[in-house]
């Protein structure tokens, strides 16, 4: 099993913008808006979903954790505030918005200089309860892929009907 490693967590999340930014940037906007259904996020979602991730999630709680006081707990994460956040917002505003936050907030992961014995401070999660700095560092990387992977999968879903036969070997298009 492989052991967290913060240098190789940041190289994970520094490629995230490049990633959304070269799928996205001038993709037209009924691409970026398809969803294949209503419970479904479109890559537009995703992409607001993860500035708001990037503004009140990662670092304010990396920061809490970091302070090491008594009151530590997190404030409750809205995974829905990007339908309101993203209103008439195009496709390219939110990927540089995305892109500029996600810098910044490295930057900030940089400064904190966390060493090892760091790893295992704590804050509350509201749902959750107790739960640890790599805890928390871990998922933000896995949450990337996670929606990474969901975006790619709601591209490759415009031409699920135009792919023939070779549907039986594109996992990616299956439900």
């Amino acid at each position: 099993m492989h052991q967290f490693d913060l240098d190789l967590a940041i190289k994970i999340l520094e490629r995230t913008p490049n990633i959304v930014r070269g799928w996205l940037i001038n993709l037209p906007e009924e691409w970026s808006q398809n969803k294949r259904s209503s419970e479904c996020w479109s890559v537009y979602d995703i992409v607001g979903h993860f500035i708001h991730g990037e503004k009140t999630d990662w670092i304010p709680r990396a920061k809490i954790i970091l302070q090491k006081e008594e009151a530590n707990e997190f404030e409750p994460f809205d995974r829905f505030a990007q339908f309101s956040e993203s209103k008439g917002k195009k496709t390219n505003q939110l990927v540089d918005e995305f892109c500029q936050l996600r810098e910044k907030n490295l930057d900030f992961l940089r400064e904190f200089d966390i060493q090892p014995e760091d790893y295992n401070l704590q804050g509350k999660h509201p749902e959750l309860g107790i739960v640890n700095l790599k805890q928390l560092l871990s998922t933000w990387v896995v949450h990337d892929l996670e929606h990474l992977s969901q975006m790619a999968k709601e591209i490759a879903l415009l031409y699920k009907e135009d792919v023939g036969p070779w549907l039986e070997y594109l996992n990616v298009l299956k439900q």
